[in-house]
């Protein structure tokens, strides 16, 4: 029998016969690897463990601890999850049903939205068609045949679907008595699934449209194994205890009107004083590390966005054209062309670069509204945006000077632990391929040279150049994307710039965006689920609530305010006439990070009795005493 050629991922090579299947593949290998297989990567394509290998390839087998794997798991959960409910609400028309980067959801068309009950009676329903290991099988149709097919089955978001496809042949997916308009791949049977809850339902509009139908959308999440189910539910109970929705409310930190506009954030003054601390400490950092702070206007002539290109790429998130004086103009998404302009307002010598232009520029994005949330997903916000302008022979250092200055931003705040991407050159790209790899080359030495970890994601960079994008893990382990150094390549050829080299000729600069926390927002909401609302003491709102025991110690309490305000504390009395007990529960529940109870003994002696949140008492302190203390906890960021 003829034989192919298989490559492994540690380069290894054997040989196989002509149509041996994944799994067989995986058997070869050990049959512990075969057991946990989901799928398998044949010439960079990700297929079932069945598809049959008939010419010379580089394989990988993947399991639940990939990326791929998991996402393959939780695509035939969410096959298996459709199932039973159509079986069980019959009528119900299917639209949609992807893998999500912690589980899966699916989009029903039912005639009422699904209670919790429901949810119980589709687990398990899901239980007993998981018991049946009925196998995943893919079979192809022709466009017109599939669109009839589902038409005669009034199933009209699967014919939107398949009419929106440009192939002639589209594929579906079997299992039981299920069949999907599906591209795959999926695990070999309903088996393989062992453990899997729903989560919740919620209404989501057809495609995102709110002009669209309302449809129903049940959350789910499965493991291969209970134990890994269990600590999964444990983190989302904690995540629901960390919601910053409800922290920010509690804490009187920002709110949200009808009256103003969804996804327009009102900082009230707690949330304002951490904001400022935030930004404030942004600010020295940029200057005391050679950037130049700048300023940009909220809207500009829409030419300016035509030529940068976001009126051809970015249409759908702009706001509709403002009408000044008979032209138009334009909200900035970006604040990207801005800078290009005050490059373009005098000549540059490559004695003047690298230009680090840092801007807290605040930008405007239309959001649907079915994807608005808190802090993570709003209409206004303030970008940390930097553009770094750089002569073609100093790339190499100034990339890794610019990744080493987001690490040590991120740790400040109590980010140490990163997931880290490098997305190279897309199918469509523009640039010379030189400067692609170049660019490519550049980014890949300066990760090799902070010592950071980090995974290759091919061919996910962005049309105008490679990027590294930072995920920093919070407290419970999940990852929020952060910090991004993309290249550009279109931008300096749109706005035409240059720059005088060495040789006296004329050169177009490397550019590079740079955005270190994402916006203050949504890093904002970040910092309050790491934190719980318990900041540290240099990020606190308020550091000290001064709490007398009584009201004749008003007066020794308000000098004890006033002298941690002239030491630069945050500091505020409670000078409520309630009892001690309530005063202290009110700074718990505030989440103050210090108390200092003042009683007669404590005035006289001029000191406080410290609390400490979350601690209780930890002894009576001289005021010197405490504030030396308190200001050390300060300089150290907690992080010592």
């Amino acid at each position: 029998m003829a034989q192919v050629e298989i490559k492994f991922p540690d380069d290894s090579t054997k040989p196989f016969d002509v149509g041996t299947t994944g799994l067989e593949i995986a058997k070869s290998i050990s049959p512990r690897l075969a057991k946990v297989a989901l799928a398998i990567e044949i010439n960079g394509q990700v297929c079932d463990l069945g598809h049959a290998v008939t010419q010379d390839a580089s394989v990988r087998i993947f399991t639940f601890d990939d990326v791929e794997g998991r996402q393959v798991f939780w695509h035939s959960c969410s096959h298996i999850m459709a199932q039973a409910v159509q079986e069980l609400f019959p009528g119900t028309k299917l639209a949609i049903g992807p893998s999500i980067e912690e589980g899966w959801y699916y989009d029903f068309d039912v005639e009422k939205p699904f209670s919790p009950e429901d949810l119980g009676k589709i687990e398990k329903r899901m239980k007993e068609i998981i018991a049946e290991n009925a196998p995943f099988r893919c079979e192809s149709m022709n466009r017109d045949d599939a669109i009839k097919h589902y038409r005669d089955k009034s199933e009209t978001y699967k014919v939107e679907l398949i009419e929106d496809l440009k192939d002639e042949t589209v594929s579906f997916y079997y299992h039981s008595r299920f069949e999907d308009l599906c591209l795959g791949p999926h695990v070999p049977s309903t088996g393989v699934v062992k453990a899997f809850k729903l989560i919740s339902s919620s209404g989501a509009y057809w495609r995102g449209d709110e002009h669209r139908p309302m449809l129903q959308r049940i959350y789910g999440v499965a493991y291969p194994k209970k134990n890994l189910l269990d600590d999964y539910l444990k983190r989302l109970e904690e995540a629901k205890k960390r919601d910053h929705r409800v922290i920010g409310k509690q804490l009187e930190l920002f709110h949200f009107s009808d009256e103003v506009g969804a996804g327009l954030v009102l900082w009230m003054p707690r949330g304002a004083r951490i904001r400022q601390i935030i930004e404030d400490y942004w600010r020295q950092q940029h200057l005391d590390n050679d950037y130049d702070i700048v300023f940009t206007p909220h809207i500009a002539k829409q030419e300016l966005w035509d030529q940068s290109g976001h009126t051809g790429f970015y249409a759908e998130n702009m706001y509709k054209p403002i009408d000044i004086d008979g032209r138009k103009f334009q909200l900035k998404p970006m604040n990207c062309p801005f800078h290009m302009q005050m490059y373009k307002s005098r000549l540059w010598s490559y004695r003047d670069l690298p230009l680090r232009w840092a801007e807290l520029g605040t930008v405007y994005r239309y959001e649907r509204p079915g994807v608005l949330h808190g802090l993570m997903r709003v209409r206004g916000f303030t970008q940390d945006d930097a553009h770094h302008f750089v002569a073609r022979d100093r790339i190499d250092e100034e990339l890794s000077w610019t990744l080493d200055f987001c690490i040590h931003m991120l740790r400040s705040f109590g980010f140490d632990s990163y997931d880290i991407y490098l997305s190279t050159r897309p199918e469509k790209a523009i640039g010379d391929d030189a400067d692609w790899d170049k660019a490519e080359g550049a980014l890949r030495t300066a990760l090799k040279k902070a010592g950071l970890p980090f995974e290759v994601d091919p061919g996910e960079g962005v049309f105008y150049g490679p990027k590294i994008d930072i995920k920093i893990k919070d407290s419970i382990g999940r990852s929020w994307q952060c910090s991004t150094i993309q290249f550009d390549f279109s931008l300096p050829e749109r706005f035409d710039l240059h720059y005088t080299d060495r040789d006296g000729e004329r050169r177009r600069p490397y550019m590079v965006h740079r955005a270190l926390l994402g916006s203050i927002e949504r890093f904002f909401g970040v910092l309050i689920e790491h934190y719980a609302g318990n900041f540290p003491l240099w990020l606190a709102p308020v550091q000290v609530a001064v709490l007398p025991i009584s009201d004749d110690l008003n007066d020794y309490c308000g000098r004890v305010v006033k002298r941690l305000k002239e030491a630069g504390l945050r500091a505020e009395i409670d000078d409520r006439s309630e009892k001690i007990g309530a005063k202290i529960r009110a700074a718990e529940i505030m989440k103050t990070p210090y108390m200092f109870v003042v009683g007669a003994r404590e005035a006289e002696a001029d000191s406080v009795s410290v609390r400490k949140h979350g601690t209780g008492d930890i002894g009576v302190k001289t005021i010197d005493e405490a504030l030396a203390s308190l200001q050390a906890e300060v300089a150290s960021k907690g992080l010592e």
